[in-house]
């Protein structure tokens, strides 16, 4: 299926009882090619999705809400469009369950079939609401360079690695923006870089990063295309591109992509989430 055919854009009837079907997966491979990506990933990874308005109810009737994570890997055959996860999350309003964990394996195994591998699924009941924490992220914030920009497209030439000795150093900005592919929403996020190699220009960074301003891609396409074209214009030893985007309809997703083995980042929400 086409992203054409998804959802998104579309004048849609919510559905409030249990549906899987409404889920409407998106091969990622085409827009992987666009990037050179081939069959054989160059990184590794995952999607961390948050949901913040989930609820179904009890056996009695009772509304129940409770705060979820998904982690959906980046090998993962398809990607999962977000009006349609929005669509199937709202399917549990009227549905009676015997409890959470039912409610957590029919997540687990819905979402799984729909992105063709494993899904990893986390509910945060009330009584754990007040042990969610807030955080920034880690690194040295390029936003304070006062650069002038140009472009607002996405233009790997601007990349440039320094002709210095090998560092290993974590860059973050506050300022990406991209597009719904379809809908051509905003998107706003945070980006971390972390990479070992030589110094990348700080400040043709940040113009890089400010030029997916005017860019229509989904948030895990952007990310890998920030991955790719830093990787061929600079040449890092290794690399990771971590994004936090704001949540829109109750749902946010987070891209981590990687070629070196680290800990996987922890699913912090940023102030702005």
């Amino acid at each position: 299926m086409t992203v054409e055919h998804s959802p998104l854009g579309r004048t849609t009837t919510y559905a409030d009882q249990y549906d899987p079907s409404l889920l409407f997966p998106i091969p990622r491979q085409a827009k992987r090619d666009e990037i050179g990506v081939g069959a054989t990933l160059p990184f590794f990874g995952a999607d961390i999705w948050n949901a913040y308005e989930l609820s179904w109810l009890n056996p009695r009737g009772k509304p129940q809400i409770a705060l979820a994570s998904f982690t959906v890997p980046a090998d993962s055959p398809n990607l999962i469009e977000s009006k349609s996860f929005k669509l199937y999350l709202n399917s549990f309003n009227q549905t009676r369950l015997d409890e959470p964990e039912v409610l957590r394996r029919h997540l687990s195994d819905d979402l799984s079939a729909a992105a063709g591998a494993k899904v990893a699924v986390r509910l945060v009941l009330p009584e754990a609401f007040g042990q969610e924490k807030l955080a920034e992220l880690e690194g040295v914030c390029i936003d304070r360079l006062d650069v002038e920009i140009e472009r607002y497209s996405p233009d790997p030439t601007l990349l440039v690695a320094l002709d210095e000795p090998v560092v290993e150093e974590v860059l973050t900005s506050n300022l990406l923006k991209s597009n719904c592919l379809v809908t051509g929403q905003p998107d706003w996020g945070s980006v971390r870089i972390h990479y070992r190699g030589r110094p990348l220009d700080q400040a043709a960074l940040l113009r890089y990063l400010v030029s997916f301003r005017q860019h229509n891609e989904f948030h895990e396409q952007c990310v890998e295309r920030i991955f790719m074209d830093i990787q061929r214009q600079c040449q890092p030893e290794a690399l990771s591109v971590y994004a936090r985007y704001t949540r829109r309809g109750g749902l946010d997703i987070n891209p981590f992509r990687t070629n070196f083995s680290q800990p996987a980042p922890a699913n912090l929400r940023t102030a702005r989430q």
